[in-house]
């Protein structure tokens, strides 16, 4: 049973040990640390207008009910599926009340609605506004297909780093070892995605012209910054 004991022991300190010597290897050898940084600007393909529709716009002439149902018949004629597009946003209650005077109730909702270009946005807020809906915001911008670009960017980063690491390395008559360590340089994410999309311009002639608006948007910076330490053979 002893003879087991001190097996096992002798066991736990050669492994350990064995650890030590690992990372002191790790330390010691000699070894280039690179960082880069890639980036892109991709335009928003997604565009959530936020909608507020409000008896108070009308002075209390038509009601919520009724700004409804003319905003479908609106947004119907211009190809948005109101299913998929549109939603609202006070799930909680079916309208908010507000307390004017003591017999003076106004209603108003508020609506999410999603388009893909700002052509589109633009049509629906001259739509909108034809039919007493002037409250209209941009609730936020995105980009689809923002997962699959953070990807590319950080493989560009990594394909960029290693060759940095040649060409520095090989210039000294040596060679590039393995990677040793990778990390990003934030500490928290390998990307960092920057909305700058609270720039939004409106072009275009008044409500009455047959010509729709033209909404621009600033676009959207996505980075990926990362540090690799390759060792020196």
């Amino acid at each position: 049973m002893y003879t087991q004991k001190f097996i096992i022991t002798l066991l736990f300190v050669t492994t350990l040990f064995q650890g030590f010597s690992q990372s002191k290897n790790f330390i010691d050898q000699p070894y280039l640390e690179t960082s880069v940084k890639t980036d892109t600007l991709v335009s928003p393909n997604q565009i959530y207008l936020s909608i507020l529709i409000s008896e108070k716009d009308t002075r209390g002439k038509i009601s919520v009910e009724k700004l409804e149902n003319k905003m479908a018949v609106k947004l119907k004629s211009l190809g948005i599926d109101l299913n998929k597009q549109l939603s609202l946003l006070d799930l909680s209650s079916n309208f908010k009340k507000y307390f004017l005077k003591a017999d003076d109730i106004q209603k108003k909702k508020s609506y999410s609605l999603l388009v893909y270009d700002g052509y589109t946005a633009g049509k629906v807020i001259q739509a909108m506004e034809r039919i007493n809906i002037s409250n209209i915001s941009i609730e936020k911008l995105t980009y689809s297909g923002i997962e699959n670009l953070k990807l590319a960017l950080t493989k560009k980063a990594v394909l960029k780093a290693k060759q940095n690491a040649t060409v520095m390395i090989e210039s000294l008559g040596q060679k590039v070892g393995k990677a040793l360590y990778i990390a990003d340089i934030s500490g928290y994410s390998n990307y960092r995605f920057q909305d700058e999309s609270k720039q939004i311009r409106i072009r275009g002639a008044s409500i009455d012209n047959t010509e729709p608006l033209t909404v621009s948007f600033e676009k959207i910076k996505v980075e990926s910054s990362i540090t690799i330490r390759f060792s020196i053979e």
